[in-house]
């Protein structure tokens, strides 16, 4: 049976972070050159972050050897360059901000930002005086509070649907389907923005748990599962509808995982991907802000803007995230 830690789940996070990027930067460059980059499937992205989150931390816990040790796993992976972004994008931003120096840090939405964001709320104030239009200064870090709030969940799905309980696959299995209830309907009722949040985004995560739980099983008939998947995400984009695409989404992400052997060692060099992922969202909108899209070649700049990017995520990988880990 195949080994559960060779695996490519490396390389599928930098790819999906590098989705995430290609689209916002389609987006957020307000260039019509970049505007085709708007058609990356960021959503598909994220929600596969969630599958890879349900297989990944799943094993963490039950490999922890105490609910203490579990929680400071998780706390020092997410926390401090979560806090990180946060404090910089709050202080750097004063550069570009249409504010002076003395306004910006005397206004009081300074230290709300700071505040609320510190803390997973940033719905509560995600904009930052002066800076881009008054428009959400990072609105990738949407998924962190579903993140945090995954993880905190974790010892409690254990508690009653433990690997050892008969019942588990059919307790997640209801639970799939009544987060599925709450994700279309807020989708057909036209605020597709709910719908993301939770409970809607737990049947993705529910899909990398499950996949966990059974995982010789899908080992063994990987290839048929696959086939399956596709035809099955096809079924549901043709009725607009996501009934099984969450849980077949999670099948193809784990074939990707655990196929194609030569991308098992993707990140011998580090994990990059969080740091992407975090910082990317206010790098493009500076470079907009700038105009540096508007003024010089765009695909110029999208490759620049891409290689600050990776180049920001590979710093704060090897001179400060790993030191928490």
């Amino acid at each position: 049976m195949q080994d559960i830690t060779k695996n490519n789940f490396d390389f599928i996070r930098v790819l999906l972070a590098f989705i995430v990027f290609v689209g916002h930067l389609g987006a957020l460059s307000v260039s019509p050159q970049l505007k085709f980059l708007e058609h990356s499937p960021v959503e598909v992205a994220v929600f596969s972050f969630f599958i890879v989150s349900g297989f990944l931390i799943a094993r963490s816990y039950e490999r922890s050897s105490s609910l203490k040790s579990y929680a400071k796993k998780r706390f020092n992976r997410i926390v401090p360059a979560y806090l990180l972004v946060v404090f910089l994008c709050t202080v750097l931003l004063s550069l570009v901000s249409k504010l002076p120096f003395s306004e910006y840090f005397g206004n009081a939405q300074v230290y709300k930002y700071w505040f609320w964001n510190s803390i997973f709320m940033n719905f509560k104030s995600p904009w930052l005086p002066g800076v881009f239009g008054n428009q959400a200064v990072n609105g990738a870090l949407w998924t962190l509070k579903i993140e945090m709030c995954f993880y905190i969940a974790v010892p409690f799905m254990f508690l009653f649907f433990g690997k050892n309980n008969k019942y588990r696959n059919v307790s997640l299995i209801v639970l799939y389907f009544l987060s599925l209830v709450f994700l279309n309907y807020f989708e057909m009722t036209g605020k597709p923005a709910i719908s993301r949040q939770l409970p809607g985004s737990l049947c993705y995560f529910i899909g990398g748990m499950l996949l966990y739980f059974n995982f010789d099983k899908f080992i063994q008939h990987k290839h048929t599962l696959f086939i399956i998947a596709i035809i099955t995400v096809w079924i549901d984009l043709i009725f607009k509808i996501k009934l099984f695409s969450p849980i077949m989404i999670s099948i193809i992400v784990l074939y990707i995982a655990y196929s194609f052997k030569f991308l098992n060692n993707f990140g011998k060099y580090g994990d990059f991907t969080y740091g992407i992922y975090i910082f990317h969202f206010p790098v493009i909108r500076v470079f907009q802000t700038l105009g540096l899209f508007e003024d010089y070649n765009p695909y110029v700049m999208g490759i620049i803007c891409m290689l600050t990017v990776i180049g920001i995520g590979v710093s704060s990988w090897h001179f400060y995230e790993k030191r928490f880990l």
